[in-house]
């Protein structure tokens, strides 16, 4: 393993171009430091640093949607279970066939194929967990999402120490991303806490080029949601070029088989149920007016936002979405490795380039953690005070912003 402050190891480098990562570290942190010389017992403590970091955020989250909710006259337990979230608990329940035949659909209509839009990923992990001894549904679905996110925890500390080259800019990369605006989704009944586990592992396959943990968690991914479509062309992509470079032999073939897996899967089946080989897409056309246009709704809604009265809420979205294309072309500037940069600009691409419902783009967002790299590296290079400061504006802005969004605005998430 190299030794260069900033390098990357062999298996990385062989995946994406990193040359500008190469440049002066800054001087070690405090976790580097106490990781270097401290006793067992707070070597152990800093090992779960991205969990307690993790898990801290999101307790600060919850703690500031209990106060919106009360000031809203909101129950705290039924905005963690709302809207999507509604939908994936009466799954697990009762099955697909079985969900309550009041709920609807984005234009009010229920039809028998309606909550087919809903993989079944989440669903079978909160069903998992409710078989424990007094566990809820509700009280799954929650753990499951927290579960998750430790997960991601871990696998973000990771990533971002191979590619920043210090733990601090792991934590850092935690922080940022459980600060996400619209994170409040990890702590609900909501399956992106488990998409971004799966998503976060794929990667790190790739970059490590861990061929079979690429290809599992990609097709475990194409089970949670339809997001997956990015990560199974990032995947693939990485393998079809170790491939053509005739490296690792024949590992590279079980990403290329295995990513498409869930998802082809899925999609297949519903095709079944519907008599239709692309029923998935249309009943999420029908239902959620959810299609590809090349993001014309997605343009024509920012602008409006822009030269227009518009609430606090639009308009913090407009500029957040900005902010992520910014953070793209920084990403691409960094060199960072190709593979990461390509499966967010898929996401980013997927989401902004879709219509249906605008307030969504955001939380739609959230599994691009790669735009969160270059944030952390930077901040990495700062004082102390400097970075832990803005960790803590973005902690409460991330909070009251999912947290607004679930309880004060009318079309929540």
């Amino acid at each position: 393993m190299s030794t260069t402050p900033g390098a990357i190891d062999p298996p990385l480098g062989d995946i994406g171009n990193t040359a500008a990562m190469q440049r002066k570290q800054p001087e070690p942190g405090l976790l580097d430091r106490l990781r270097g010389g401290a006793p067992r017992g707070h070597r152990l403590i800093i090992a779960l640093g991205p969990a307690v970091v993790y898990l801290a955020i999101r307790l600060v989250g919850l703690l500031v949607l209990a106060w919106l909710s009360a000031a809203n006259d909101e129950a705290l337990v039924d905005n963690l279970r709302a809207w999507d979230g509604q939908w994936y608990l009466e799954i697990a329940a009762h099955g697909y066939g079985g969900v309550d035949q009041n709920m609807v659909d984005g234009f009010g209509h229920r039809y028998p194929e309606t909550p087919l839009a809903f993989f079944p990923g989440y669903p079978l992990l909160i069903m998992a967990l409710s078989w424990i001894p007094g566990v809820s549904v509700t009280g799954a679905a929650v753990a499951a999402s927290l579960g998750c996110g430790v997960v991601a925890a871990f696998g973000l500390a990771r990533l971002g120490r191979r590619i920043g080259g210090s733990d601090g800019v792991g934590l850092l990369l935690v922080v940022l991303f459980a600060a996400a605006p619209m994170s409040v989704v990890l702590s609900m009944a909501y399956s992106e806490a488990l998409f971004c586990a799966l998503a976060i592992w794929a990667l790190i396959g790739v970059v490590e080029r861990n061929w079979l943990l690429a290809g599992l968690c990609c097709a475990g991914a194409g089970l949670v949601r339809p997001t997956a479509a990015a990560l199974i062309a990032a995947v693939g992509l990485a393998a079809l070029v170790a491939i053509v470079r005739r490296r690792d032999t024949w590992r590279p073939w079980l990403a290329i088989v295995l990513a498409p897996a869930g998802a082809l899967l899925y999609i297949g089946w519903v095709g079944l149920q519907t008599s239709n080989l692309t029923g998935y897409f249309e009943l999420q056309q029908r239902g959620w007016s959810s299609a590809f246009d090349g993001g014309k709704a997605t343009l024509t809604f920012m602008i409006k936002t822009l030269t227009e009265d518009r609430s606090v809420l639009e308009t913090f979205t407009v500029w957040i979405v900005l902010a992520a294309l910014v953070l793209l072309v920084l990403c691409v500037r960094q060199r960072m490795p190709w593979p990461l940069v390509a499966f967010a600009a898929a996401v980013v691409v997927l989401d902004l380039g879709s219509d249906g419902l605008m307030y969504s783009k955001v939380r739609l967002m959230l599994p691009a953690f790669p735009l969160l790299i270059p944030v952390a590296i930077g901040l990495s290079r700062r004082r102390t005070t400097t970075a832990v400061t803005t960790a803590v504006l973005l902690v409460f802005f991330g909070s009251w912003f999912g947290a607004y969004s679930l309880t004060a605005w009318q079309y929540a998430i």
